[in-house]
């Protein structure tokens, strides 16, 4: 797997595979990409992290709608993290981490 943080009120657009831009009809399917339960806080904006099949290469992300007084259409993540990285981000001092719905994991 592989992974990306992603602000909040920001969407995947385009995915890229090691065959070119992803083609529902050749893959037969959607490219596997979730949103986690975890999120950082860093300088009062949320960063969603996002796990992504390992086949992905490259993912467009673009704002919403909801996002006002961006000058920024879109953006190309070409460096995805490995889980060692994501962790290591997690860890450090300048970053909170925040986990969603923990009293469902508890119960």
């Amino acid at each position: 797997m592989k992974y990306f943080f992603l602000s909040e009120g920001w969407t995947v657009g385009r995915v890229w595979a090691s065959e070119g831009l992803w083609q529902i009809t050749a893959w037969r399917r959607q490219p596997d990409i979730q949103r986690m339960n975890i999120c950082l806080v860093e300088k009062n904006e949320l960063l969603w992290l996002y796990r992504v099949e390992e086949v992905i290469l490259t993912v467009e992300v673009k704002p919403t709608s909801a996002v006002v007084n961006t000058t920024i259409g879109q953006v190309v993540l070409k460096r995805l993290m490995s889980a060692e990285q994501v962790i290591e981000r997690l860890g450090t001092a300048e970053a909170k981490c925040q986990l969603q719905n923990l009293e469902t994991v508890f119960q």
